[in-house]
C-alpha cells in the first residue's frame, strides 16, 4: 500500500494552502501555473510569484463584466497585473465591496495570448476552497521546490467528480418535530465537509420515501433568519415526516447556495446595497447556484433508498435526482409563509432560478 497522496489528497491540501495564503502549482505537459488567491495574497508572497515572471490576474466571466473587463477567454478574463499594484489591488479586484469605493477601475490590459485552461482550473479549485474565485498566476516552466502540485487533467477530474461517502457514526435523535428520529453522519474521502442524513421511523427501503433535500443555513435554520425561507422549510418538513411517522432529511452542507457563509454574508451586503441574490452572486463571481445535489442522491443510494417523493420547490434537485438514478414518483409541494423581509428574494427565486412557488 503506497503512503503518497492521492490527487484527492493533493487537492484537499491545495485548498488549504490557498486558504492560508500560499501558493499553489497547476502543471499541465509542458508548463506549470503557480497561482495564489487573490482574497488571501499578501505583499510578501506576492513578491515571490513576481520573481518568477509576469502575474496575471484571472477572473469569472460574471466578476469581469460587473468590473467592464474585456473578456477573450469564453467564461474568464485574464488581466495584467500592474507592475506598481500590490496585494491590495488583487484584493479589490476580486471583492465587490470596494466597488462603490472605487467604481472606475482601471485601465486593465487584458491578456488575449495563450491557453487559458489552467487558470480555468485554478478558478475552479478557488471556488471549491469557498474563496473569490479569483487568482494571481505565473506561467513557469519548473514548479518551485516546496509548492503543492497538482497535475491539471488528474485535478480536473477530481474537481468535476463527487467524492465516496463513507457513514462514519448512527444515533438515535429524538426532536421537538420528530420524536423517532436517527442521525446519520456521512464524511467524503476528499477531506471535505460532512454531510448529515436525519431518518424518522423506520422507513421501508422498498417503497419511496418521503424526502427533502435540504441545504444548510446557518442564518435560516439556527439563527432565525427572516431574509430567506430555508429555516421555516426545514422545521416544516421536519414536521411532516414526524406526523407521517417516516422520512429522510438530508442536510447538506452547502452553505449559500454552495458559496459559504463568508461569500454568503458578502452577497447579503450587496443585497442592502439594492442587488437581488442572482445580481449579488453575479458580483462576486459566482454562478446562480453552485450546489452539487448529487451528493443528495449518493446519500439516499447508501441508506438503501432508490425512489422517493421529494419534499421540494425546485425542479432541478428533481432532475438531478432522476440523472443519478433516483426515482421521483412525487414532487411534494413545501410552501411558507412569506414575510416583508423576504418576499423579494422568494420572487427572485420564482422568477429567476425557476422554483415553483
Amino acid at each position: 500500500m503506497s503512503l503518497q497522496p492521492t490527487i484527492s489528497d493533493l487537492v484537499a491540501r491545495a485548498r488549504s494552502d490557498l486558504r492560508v495564503g500560499l501558493p499553489v502549482a497547476l502543471k499541465a505537459s509542458d508548463h506549470a501555473l503557480v497561482v495564489m488567491a487573490c482574497e488571501t495574497a499578501s505583499d510578501t508572497r506576492l513578491g515571490g510569484l513576481r520573481a518568477l515572471g509576469p502575474v496575471v490576474a484571472a477572473i469569472t466571466g460574471w466578476r469581469a463584466e460587473t468590473l467592464k473587463v474585456r473578456i477573450y477567454d469564453g467564461d474568464i478574463a485574464r488581466i495584467r497585473m500592474p507592475a506598481d499594484a500590490g496585494a491590495r489591488w488583487l484584493c479589490e479586484l476580486a471583492d465587490p465591496a470596494c466597488d462603490l469605493g472605487a467604481p472606475l477601475r482601471g485601465p486593465f490590459r487584458e491578456e488575449r495570448e495563450g491557453d487559458a485552461s489552467l487558470h480555468r482550473l485554478a478558478l475552479v479549485l478557488a471556488k471549491s476552497a469557498q474563496l473569490l474565485p479569483a487568482v494571481a498566476a505565473v506561467s513557469v516552466s519548473q514548479v518551485p521546490e516546496g509548492l503543492t502540485a497538482l497535475p491539471a487533467e488528474a485535478a480536473a477530474e477530481d474537481l468535476a467528480g463527487h467524492a465516496p461517502m463513507a457513514a462514519v457514526a448512527t444515533a438515535q435523535l429524538p426532536m421537538e418535530l420528530a420524536e423517532a428520529g436517527r442521525l446519520h453522519i456521512f464524511r467524503p474521502d476528499n477531506a471535505e465537509i460532512e454531510h448529515y442524513a436525519i431518518e424518522i421511523g423506520r422507513p421501508d427501503r422498498a417503497q419511496p420515501v418521503l424526502a427533502r433535500l435540504h441545504s444548510a443555513c446557518f442564518t435560516g435554520d439556527v439563527l432565525g433568519s427572516m431574509k430567506c425561507d430555508c429555516g421555516p422549510q426545514l422545521r416544516t418538513a421536519l414536521q411532516e415526516m414526524g406526523k407521517a411517522g417516516e422520512g429522510v432529511l438530508l442536510y447538506l452542507n452547502q452553505e449559500g447556495r454552495g458559496i459559504g457563509l463568508a461569500n454568503k454574508m458578502r452577497a447579503y451586503a450587496l443585497q442592502d446595497q439594492g442587488f437581488d441574490t442572482v445580481e449579488a452572486n453575479h458580483r462576486l463571481g459566482f454562478e446562480d447556484d453552485e450546489r452539487d445535489f448529487r451528493i443528495g442522491a449518493d446519500l439516499l443510494k447508501r441508506m438503501g433508498f432508490g425512489a422517493v417523493r421529494l419534499m421540494t420547490n425546485n425542479p432541478r434537485k428533481v432532475e438531478m435526482m432522476g440523472e443519478e438514478g433516483i426515482e421521483v414518483v412525487e414532487r411534494v409541494p413545501l410552501v411558507t409563509p412569506t414575510n416583508r423581509f423576504n418576499a423579494h428574494y422568494l420572487d427572485v427565486k420564482r422568477d429567476k432560478s425557476g422554483h415553483l412557488l
